[in-house]
């Protein structure tokens, strides 16, 4: 079994004292996809390189304290690649493919931080045109190998994926072309959102992510932001997935999916 867990650290410095790393140890899963890293390799290094004994791979923003992505795992890759060949977005740390290559098969974990744009209309804008320019790289990938994506998304795809929709409806993040977009992914690129595959009608248990405003996380006002989308072949081995709210490392929730494959 290959169990697989994607979680926005809000900040790796952050998260550790939290108690993430004792909880990775305890959990132990093959592969770890994060986000939000909040850091820069010098930040990294001599502390964060290796988390609960996996090695970690990088793709970190240039902005101090932005962004950046990381794979960490137990197993060693036959290629990393950090970026995915975008001139304004590789520059913000939000792509990290690590491949498991065999003779027979071609198979990656891709760690990915879809931007945010609840800052303000320049930020939706970008997000807008980090959808356009990625959904090209995800056709192109699904044409050539078989791979989960893991990460923060920023968009709950349907009314069943966040606490209050009907008052989100104009809001960064549930806004119709961004669900739209995920739409596409799904009927159009035939990629699978592995949790709703196995999941399809949770609501308050499929949150991920909740407000640091009021009391979101205490009445689970919150939002599912965080995915596993996966190529039909790999969807089709997801056993059991489980989203960890005992702790609280960041406002995000790791969401672990065990596959029965083998590296």
């Amino acid at each position: 079994m290959f169990k697989l867990t994607s979680l926005n650290l809000n900040g790796i410095r952050s998260a550790t004292t939290k108690g993430v790393e004792t909880w990775l140890e305890q959990h132990a899963p093959d592969c770890i996809c994060v986000q939000e890293i909040k850091a820069q390799m010098p930040d990294l290094a001599g502390k964060f390189e290796i988390l609960a004994g996996m090695k970690g791979h990088f793709h970190l923003a240039e902005k101090k304290g932005y962004s950046g992505v990381g794979v960490y795992t137990r197993h060693e890759p036959t290629a990393v690649i950090a970026g995915y060949g975008s001139e304004e977005f590789d520059a913000e740390g939000r792509y990290l493919e690590v491949r498991f290559d065999t003779p027979k098969r071609k198979f990656s974990v891709i760690s990915c931080y879809f931007p945010s744009g609840s800052s303000g209309p320049e930020r939706q804008e970008a997000k807008y045109r980090f959808l356009a320019e990625f959904y090209p790289v995800l056709h192109r990938l699904q044409a050539e190998r078989d791979f989960v994506l893991c990460g923060d998304v920023n968009v709950a795809h349907q009314e069943i994926d966040l606490k209050n929709w009907k008052s989100n409806q104009k809001n960064s993040g549930f806004l119709p072309e961004e669900r739209a977009w995920v739409s596409r992914v799904i009927d159009e690129l035939k990629l699978v959102d592995v949790y709703r595959h196995l999941h399809p009608d949770t609501t308050g248990e499929a949150y991920t992510w909740w407000s640091n405003r009021g009391q979101a996380y205490a009445k689970n006002v919150g939002w599912r932001l965080d995915y596993h989308l996966a190529t039909p072949a790999i969807a089709h081995l997801a056993r059991e997935t489980a989203i960890y709210k005992d702790q609280k490392f960041s406002d995000h929730a790791p969401i672990t999916i065990d596959y029965d494959l083998s590296l």
